[in-house]
């Protein structure tokens, strides 16, 4: 078997076991730590996070997973780490993020993991579920829905008006001076819970931080086809019907374009499942790897 592209081949890690704590990953000279914990014997669980979070948006969900028997790696995203935040948009397309979850199994010396993700998580793990079917397990995409289905929302709803912050953070600059001094206010008002405001806003303000965290809408049109193609792997879709971004009809229409098992989770509920709805969201991550 051979690395993803771009990344060392899978035999330049075969001198680490499969159990051994994987503390980073390495791909086309980006450094992406890992947080890896629970059952090193036990079945793996990726979990991707989002805009503008941090691997500790998953804190309440990994005890649940833990009790279950699984090992969790928790990967800080591209762009957010000092180490992992290329300069130019195309180095953040759907591609280059699927790619970084086969990195990490690579380095994990996983064939195959459960993956979850949470905003452009969940726009990551759709992508390497869509590139990469057969090193995926599971999927459980958390609030956002199938790229497709996004897209169909955008001439068939409302999806275009609620979404319209995505036409500005593709302009140079301004839209880091508008972050800059709005993030916290923003976060809090769109339900964050305190001490993840505090957590994220200081994360974002260091520099660069918020370029490459924005860089993920800049990606936007460098996203190919073979990312956003239907889903095959057993997938589990959680949605809150009170969410900001993402609208009833991008949701709903998700279910057309999964061929494997499916399941819709509608939960009474805003954006922020994995910091606000831990329990539902570890209920549904261990449904589907059950």
């Amino acid at each position: 078997m051979v690395g993803v592209a771009g990344g060392p081949p899978l035999t330049a890690y075969m001198g680490r076991r499969q159990t051994d704590p994987v503390e980073f990953f390495e791909r086309i000279g980006l450094r992406f730590p890992v947080v890896d914990a629970g059952d090193p014997n036990g079945p793996a669980v990726v979990l991707l996070h989002g805009f503008p979070q941090l691997p500790a948006s998953f804190d309440g969900v990994l005890p649940a997973l833990h009790a279950a028997g699984l090992r969790t790696l928790v990967p800080t995203a591209r762009g957010y780490a000092p180490e992992a935040r290329p300069p130019t948009r195309r180095e953040y397309g759907a591609a280059e993020t699927a790619a970084d979850v086969i990195a990490l199994l690579d380095a994990a010396g996983l064939d195959r993991a459960h993956v979850v993700g949470h905003d452009w998580g969940g726009a990551q793990a759709w992508a390497a579920a869509a590139a990469y079917p057969e090193r995926i397990a599971s999927l459980t995409a958390l609030s956002t829905p199938h790229p497709a289905a996004m897209r169909w929302a955008f001439t068939h709803s409302r999806q275009a008006f609620v979404s319209w912050y995505m036409g500005l953070f593709q302009l140079p600059r301004l839209p880091e001076l508008i972050a800059a001094r709005s993030l916290a206010t923003s976060l809090r008002s769109s339900g964050v819970p305190e001490p993840y405001v505090a957590a994220y806003a200081k994360a974002m303000a260091e520099p660069g931080a918020l370029t490459g965290a924005l860089n993920w809408y800049r990606g936007i049109p460098f996203s190919s086809d073979r990312t956003s193609a239907r889903t095959v792997v057993p997938t589990t879709y959680v949605w809150g019907c009170n969410d900001f971004a993402l609208s009833r009809a991008a949701a709903e229409k998700t279910a057309d374009f999964v061929d494997g098992p499916y399941r819709f989770v509608e939960l009474d509920a805003g954006h922020w499942l994995p910091e606000r709805e831990p329990d539902a969201v570890a209920a549904a991550v261990l449904d589907r790897i059950g």
